[in-house]
């Protein structure tokens, strides 16, 4: 396992803010620009889940018109700052800060003093392709189980998460595994020891599926993670493609300098 603390500590957000604070070069910034920021001041007197004032009432509080409160608040969506909880707008909760460890999503969150929770998806057993084969160090066509499930916290869906193992490793894992509780406490107990694991991390945009499951926007930047974890004989345990919302989750970790 990792030797890395479980608990890694960075800087929050706004505490290094440019500078400048988006101004350009020359020139005033955009009109919507300086709205946002009049927002953001406001939401920082409201309380977390309080609804924001409407688009016309901001438009008169700001003598701007409507169309230019919209693009702020679009933004200010975009960022994590709000959220739509039916037909409102409301002020949202801090994001959800995984350290980039070798942990479960269960881990992570609970270490954050939140409620982790898993709906399934699917769960179904395939034949691996070769690109997949070659990560899992199997043959191609053997059989693989897909386990995909919808992420929760606090109740509030976050992510996507679909992780394959191979089924001549863990024959059990459909007729034993809880798809509710942590899958690394269960290969944990089956005896598996994680050791290190390769990740990929990258900004995409969700598929018309995974906007529908997630319940978010089309245009919300996520965040992808790739994994392949191993034991202490370097044998592969399992491939995972995590999907999060982009607004509701971020990531730490701490640096060391690279060994001569």
């Amino acid at each position: 396992m990792s030797t890395r603390p479980a608990e890694v500590s960075a800087p929050p957000s706004a505490a290094l803010r440019p500078a400048r604070e988006g101004l350009p070069e020359h020139g005033e910034a955009p009109k919507y620009f300086q709205v946002k920021h009049k927002i953001s001041a406001v939401l920082d007197t409201l309380g977390r889940g309080a609804t924001v004032p409407t688009e016309r009432d901001l438009a008169e509080r700001f003598s701007v018109s409507r169309m230019t409160v919209r693009q702020a608040i679009r933004e200010l969506r975009l960022e994590g700052r709000l959220q739509r909880r039916g037909r409102s707008t409301v002020v949202a909760g801090p994001k959800f800060v995984q350290p980039l460890i070798l942990a479960s999503y269960t881990e992570g969150v609970r270490r954050q003093g939140r409620r982790p929770g898993r709906q399934l998806l699917t769960l179904e057993q395939l034949p691996a392709g070769a690109d997949l084969a070659a990560l899992l160090q199997i043959p191609t066509a053997a059989a693989v189980m897909h386990l995909e499930r919808l992420l929760l916290a606090d109740d509030e869906r976050i992510g996507i998460e679909s992780t394959y193992l191979p089924v001549q490793r863990f024959p059990t894992l459909a007729t034993h595994f809880d798809p509710a509780t942590s899958l690394y406490a269960f290969l944990r107990a089956a005896g598996v020891q994680f050791a290190e694991a390769d990740e990929r991390i990258e900004t995409v945009l969700a598929s018309p599926r995974e906007v529908q499951l997630i319940g978010t926007s089309p245009a919300l930047p996520m965040l992808l993670i790739n994994r392949v974890s191993r034991d202490r004989d370097g044998h592969p345990i399992e491939c995972v493609r995590s999907l999060y919302r982009g607004d509701r989750f971020s990531f730490t970790t701490r640096l060391t300098p690279e060994q001569p």
